[in-house]
């Protein structure tokens, strides 16, 4: 068998968007859109560009090339081993299984708790634990569960979504405000930091060889047709998100009248309660609550399967015990602050991850061209990572020289002089035979 029938390849595609579409997915473009107001679709042009445009180049790219260690070994050993990590502990305890957890308390239990103790630290502390019970239990024996919970968790949470636009639309719930001050003068630039705060773009780089072993295992075998129908995938999965996005922001900004809220999770609380009053609220906490278990289950798993491997000092079962613990542990910090601290985090790591996609896709390059973009990209990304959390700011006069620093994506211009050192380096000190020979290897 050499061919997809177009069913399968709509169940793979669906599965990509499955894969992708958690919680944060919910509430970043919805507190975008409460945020940018009149500006929300510039403000989402950008976004979907980070938060749909990578993430299906990252699937693309780590299929073309083969795993994310084949990818990340083409800048050095060293960097195949730490920068996977630092993407698995983002996507996991560190930032994204805390924030699952945070926010399906924000949905599925604060609006239903007196004002007097929602805010309690200790009302989040007694949730989490049992919310986290319920993962380490359901994830000591990895099954068919969190698929199945996918499957259909997935249609529910899509339909609902669009009952709640075509509702929004029939009757509004609000008008379009002015910009606030972050996303009047930048609102491109602001969106396309937003879309770092997914986190897909990373995940991309791990679910990757997943599409591939699907398409693999219907009988594909010709690299031709695997990167073929990876595309048609993507591209799939692609639209259904920046659609979702697309709805999602026009609720946010049209809620931007009514209320206050310092998140997503808050906004599309009130734009629940505003379009079915309090029953609204509930159905809404409820599917969060599910959608985050099963994102949380299936984080744990592939962290719990991915540090296993490489540090086997501990079993499978001890890391989930040790990926759980550090989880419950971070989601005590609360929404507002995970997300406060995911922004220079993921600043950090997210320019390196963008360009690593990029270089994968130009396909045979240099080693020096990896090596030296990837080197000037993460000292720049470093260097404003410590200016906006130890230096307070107080280089931005001196990094405001930076083309575009102001706008959030000065990483660039280190990016492009990277890549230019590295061709001259290519060019001036060729490669022996025997390293060409390993990097194509390393490419095939």
């Amino acid at each position: 068998m050499n061919k997809l029938t177009y069913k399968e390849l709509m169940f793979i595609s669906l599965m990509l968007f499955s894969m992708f579409f958690g919680a944060g997915n919910l509430i970043f473009p919805a507190f975008l859109g409460r945020s940018a107001g009149m500006e929300m679709w510039v403000s989402l042009s950008g976004f979907i560009i980070t938060a749909v445009g990578l993430p299906i180049l990252g699937v693309i790219t780590v299929g073309k090339v083969g795993s994310l260690n084949t990818l990340c070994s083409r800048v050095h050993p060293w960097f195949a081993l730490v920068f996977p990590i630092l993407i698995y502990l983002s996507i996991g305890p560190g930032l994204a299984i805390p924030r699952a957890g945070t926010i399906a308390y924000e949905m599925g239990m604060s609006p239903f708790l007196p004002a007097d103790l929602a805010d309690k630290p200790m009302m989040l502390f007694l949730y989490t634990i049992l919310f986290f019970s319920i993962v380490l239990g359901l994830s000591l024996s990895p099954s068919k569960l969190v698929d199945r919970f996918g499957k259909l968790l997935t249609p529910i949470l899509l339909t609902l979504i669009f009952i709640i636009f075509i509702k929004a639309v029939v009757t509004p719930i609000g008008s379009f405000k002015t910009p606030n001050a972050t996303y009047d003068k930048h609102s491109f630039f602001q969106g396309f930091l937003d879309g770092y705060l997914t986190m897909d773009a990373l995940a991309a780089l791990v679910f990757g060889i997943v599409v591939v072993n699907t398409i693999r295992s219907k009988g594909i075998t010709r690299s031709s047709f695997i990167s073929k129908y990876m595309i048609v995938a993507g591209l799939g999965a692609g639209a259904l998100l920046a659609s979702i996005y697309s709805i999602l922001g026009y609720l946010g900004a049209s809620s931007s009248t009514i209320g206050e809220a310092e998140n997503g999770a808050q906004v599309l609380t009130i734009v629940m309660n505003a379009l079915f009053g309090q029953m609204g609220t509930a159905l809404l906490g409820l599917l969060f609550t599910l959608a985050c278990l099963c994102v949380s289950i299936g984080l744990v798993i592939s962290c719990s399967q991915f540090f296993s491997g490489i540090f086997s000092v501990l079993s499978y079962k001890a890391w989930t015990v040790v990926m759980t613990i550090a989880s419950l542990g971070v989601a005590n910090l609360g929404l507002n602050q995970i997300l406060a601290v995911s922004e220079p985090i993921l600043g950090a790591i997210y320019p390196i991850a963008v360009v690593l996609i990029i270089l994968g896709l130009l396909g045979n390059i240099a080693r020096s061209v990896y090596l030296s973009t990837i080197v000037f990209t993460g000292l720049f990304s470093l260097t404003e990572t410590i200016n906006h959390i130890f230096l307070r700011d107080s280089l931005d006069e001196l990094l405001a020289y930076i083309p575009l620093y102001q706008a959030g994506v000065g990483w660039i211009l280190p990016a492009l002089l990277g890549c230019m050192v590295g061709l001259v380096i290519s060019v001036l000190y060729k490669p022996t035979t025997a390293q060409n020979l390993s990097y194509t290897k390393d490419i095939g």
